[in-house]
């Protein structure tokens, strides 16, 4: 990859470049990279060959500014035999914006006997849908789609191939599960949007996984979207160019804020 990377390091230290903003406002980090930034530091400390990250959930409860600099502090709650847990958070300038909490699960083998399970979308590969010439839909080159049908805010069916186009910290490439980590953010704006266009802010995310993608496209097809009093749920199935890979659901709040301390979010 040869396009800026979302971040630089120094150390322990993260730096945010100026390609890692968000849609909400120009100044401040996208939930993207905040999702796949603490996804990175609990894998390059915690994982390992024998453990698949099974679950990943982040709550993003600030948005930090693109101006400060990022850590990533890690507690490793439970490392047992099957089970490891991990809990991380992220914080910029010296306050925590957004935390996570990752279960890690020890591979063995599935036991005997049939178990029913959803099929297998049939979808056009990545390589046979002609590249979209709408940057939108990319946001400018933050990432690439290659849009199988409906599209966001449409009624109706929406899936759609996305893969990522620069690395989350330079000079590291994207593993399988940060590379997950990074796109599942998508799941809220897929899956939230509407036809008079996106009015819904994610405050999480989680990911679930039975196996790591092994093809740099991730696809992601919505199943889900309630909304009552101004708090939405949005659900995407995820795949790669094999089959299903898990999912992503998300927490969304409407961008009307309440007569509240203005302090809060």
């Amino acid at each position: 990859m040869t396009n800026m990377p979302f971040f630089t390091r120094d150390g322990d230290t993260f730096h945010p470049t100026e390609v890692a903003n968000g849609p909400w406002d120009p100044k401040s980090l996208h939930g993207r990279v905040i999702i796949g930034l603490l996804g990175f530091a609990i894998e390059e400390r915690y994982s390992g060959p024998e453990f698949v990250p099974a679950r990943l959930t982040v709550d993003m409860f600030r948005l930090p500014t693109i101006d400060k600099p990022v850590e990533v502090t890690t507690r490793l709650v439970r490392d047992g035999l099957r089970i490891r847990v991990v809990e991380a958070e992220f914080v910029s300038g010296g306050v925590s914006m957004a935390r996570a909490s990752c279960q890690l699960l020890r591979r063995t083998q599935n036991p005997e006997g049939n178990v029913w399970s959803p099929p297998n979308w049939d979808v056009p590969k990545p390589a046979d849908i002609p590249k979209p010439t709408d940057p939108r839909l990319g946001m400018n080159g933050k990432w690439t789609t290659r849009p199988i049908i409906g599209h966001m805010g449409s009624l109706g069916p929406r899936r759609l191939w996305m893969s990522e186009v620069r690395e989350l910290v330079a000079g590291v490439p994207m593993t399988p599960f940060v590379h997950v980590a990074v796109g599942a953010d998508f799941a809220s704006p897929f899956a939230n949007a509407g036809d008079k266009g996106l009015g819904y802010i994610n405050s999480d995310v989680t990911i679930y996984l039975h196996r790591l993608p092994v093809t740099k496209w991730i696809g992601f097809e919505v199943v889900n979207h309630h909304a009552t009093d101004g708090v939405a749920i949005g659900e995407c199935w995820l795949y790669d160019e094999e089959g299903p890979i898990g999912t992503a659901t998300v927490a969304a709040l409407a961008q009307r804020k309440p007569m509240v301390n203005p302090s809060k979010r």
